[in-house]
């Protein structure tokens, strides 16, 4: 509600603006185009997120320097800071990377988008940039016009670029005819007031624009066109950085967990590198002359001055951030903050954000499918077996397990799957069917999802099953009739030893052992199944246990195999080792190809 107030209200303004004074039309189209660019850009490189770049930046956050550099170096690359926002709120819901890791992938990305400057100032002032514009449109639109992906991603580029150098082509055009009406200079504000004035006027020319680095090509097409004081244009480079962390919280409303921490690591970046800019900006500028002599840069070249000053105090933000990164991380931890109240049946790892990528929605698949499997599924089959979940995890031989669990715990499985299971399995499903149609996915991630979609459907014939098989195990826990108690008593021990080999496979080290003893287990209850038990015909045979008894016994038998069965299947599609797409750059260069 809030951004489409905010969206609507900047239309109105720009539409009085324009109006008003029709002379802000070319700046006006210019920046358009420019914001256009750097759309089609974004949408080139994503692309190429699925492969490599993904790649680099999930290993790059193990240590904070590497993600810093990681952010920085893309964030120059692909001129998209927002995109490895993106990136990074996906791996952090995915629970792929920490805060900390994130926050550095962001910290970078304010330094990365600084060569936006640089490529305006260096390159888009000094020449005549629409003959670039044009052949790289060409080319673009003629690429993007290809069926394959990586060529049409390659097309988006070169046309973002192309649209990128005629948006700067555009304002600079703009302000050349408009400085002939209007001398913007004239309301230059000297001195420290002005500073904080024209700050404020960068931060909102940021929030209507979405995007700094617009805003900085804006400031550094007017500073060429001489329509603004250098001084000033070091404010609103600085109001500019403050304004953005505007557009972060704007894009985290109604976002998860994982981007509300982000963006507001963001804002406390932005706002104390803006506030540190503002108190020793007379002190930095002075630098950026003398390190501008030292590079050759002429006394009067004043783009290149404010790209460099822009490069200065961002890389100035992060020094300072560095030491407070571990308080700041502490502080987001506990100012955002998970409903404590959240249930199995709410998603844990499922978001919107997820689904932005193939590897992260896969990863948050598999991550709230083994939630729902370690807790729901484990607690349902205990708990309608009367088995405490303490003594599956305890040494406790099944024997004694079995033995000591003799209270009925009056456990409804179908309420427990109603309001427990059912829910989350929707979404589940949801998630994985709207991926496979949403993103574009290679046959190893498409049949890993297919995986996920039977080892959710397998929980659910799981618990239908331990629902017939609990129901009786209640029945005859105590019952008059021993033998029926025995043989109840003997479904629920296998069940423990399962359930035990299970949970240690999925917790030791040594996979491979325990993996060898569920598949014993499966292939003793495959073979059970059809095999007829002798201890069941004896009790029959000698009239120890009535008809019904019998009939009883036999179903529950094969629930019995049949849960077992499941429970292997699923563990073995969830824990064998199927999920770590991202720590296997060869699988994703095969994705992406």
């Amino acid at each position: 509600m809030i951004k489409r107030m905010f969206f609507y209200t900047c239309l109105i303004l720009l539409g009085i603006i324009l109006f008003i004074n029709p002379n802000f039309k070319t700046i006006t189209a210019g920046v358009a185009i420019l914001l256009f660019g750097m759309i089609m850009l974004e949408e080139g490189f994503k692309v190429f997120t699925k492969g490599p770049l993904q790649n680099i930046l999930k290993k790059a956050t193990d240590k904070l320097y590497k993600s810093i550099a990681a952010g920085a170096v893309v964030t120059a690359l692909i001129q998209s800071s927002s995109l490895v926002s993106v990136i990074a709120i996906s791996f952090m819901s995915a629970g792929l990377i920490s805060l900390s890791g994130g926050m550095g992938l962001i910290f970078g990305a304010n330094i990365g988008t600084t060569a936006t400057a640089w490529l305006v100032a260096a390159f888009g002032l000094k020449i005549e940039i629409s003959a670039l514009a044009m052949p790289m449109l060409v080319f673009g639109i003629v690429f993007s016009l290809q069926k394959k992906i990586s060529l049409k991603g390659i097309g988006n580029v070169l046309a973002g670029l192309g649209f990128f150098f005629l948006g700067i082509h555009f304002m600079k055009e703009g302000f050349d005819v408009f400085k002939e009406y209007i001398d913007l200079t004239q309301y230059a504000i000297p001195g420290f007031f002005g500073i904080v004035v024209y700050t404020g006027i960068g931060v909102v020319i940021t929030t209507v624009l979405q995007s700094s680095s617009a805003t900085v090509a804006l400031i550094l097409t007017a500073l060429a066109a001489g329509q603004i004081e250098y001084e000033n244009a070091l404010a609103l480079a600085i109001g500019a950085n403050i304004g953005t962390t505007i557009t972060a919280v704007l894009g985290s409303i109604g976002s998860n967990i994982a981007g509300k921490r982000l963006a507001g690591a963001h804002l406390i970046f932005n706002l104390i590198t803006g506030v540190v800019a503002l108190a020793i900006i007379f002190p930095l500028a002075d630098l950026v002359d003398y390190l501008s002599a030292l590079a050759g840069i002429s006394a009067d070249d004043f783009t290149l001055k404010l790209a460099m000053f822009h490069s200065i105090f961002n890389a100035l933000g992060v020094l300072i951030m560095i030491p407070l990164i571990k308080t700041t991380e502490s502080f987001l931890l506990r100012f955002f903050k998970e409903k404590e109240d959240k249930g199995i049946e709410i998603p844990k790892y499922l978001n919107e954000s997820v689904l932005e990528f193939p590897s992260t929605v896969v990863l948050a698949l598999a991550n709230e499918s083994k939630y729902l499997y370690e807790n729901a599924i484990f607690e349902i089959v205990t708990h309608a077996l009367n088995i405490h979940r303490q003594d599956i995890k305890s040494n406790l031989k099944a024997k004694e397990v079995v033995k000591k669990s003799k209270n009925n715990f009056n456990t409804d499985v179908r309420n427990l799957y109603y309001s427990k299971v059912k829910t989350i399995y929707g979404e589940i499903i949801r998630y994985a069917t709207t991926a496979q149609s949403k993103l574009k996915m290679g046959e190893i991630m498409n049949n890993r999802i297919s995986e996920l979609i039977i080892a959710n459907r397998k929980m659910v014939e799981i618990i239908k099953a331990v629902r017939e098989l609990g129901r009786n195990v209640s029945r005859y826990l105590q019952s008059d009739n021993t033998y029926m108690e025995k043989e109840y008593d003997k479904f629920r021990k296998k069940i423990v030893k399962v359930l035990r080999v299970i949970y240690l496979f999925r917790t030791q080290e040594d996979k491979e052992l325990y993996f060898s003893k569920l598949l014993i287990l499966r292939n003793e209850a495959k073979e059970g199944k059809y095999r007829t038990d002798k201890s069941i015909n004896t009790l029959i045979r000698k009239d120890l246990i009535n008809a019904e008894m019998a009939s009883s016994l036999v179903n529950d038998k094969d629930n019995l195999n049949d849960i077992i069965k499941n429970l292997i299947s699923v563990a073995e599609l969830l824990y064998g080792e199927k999920d770590s797409l991202l720590e296997n750059e060869k699988l994703l260069e095969k994705e992406i190809a």
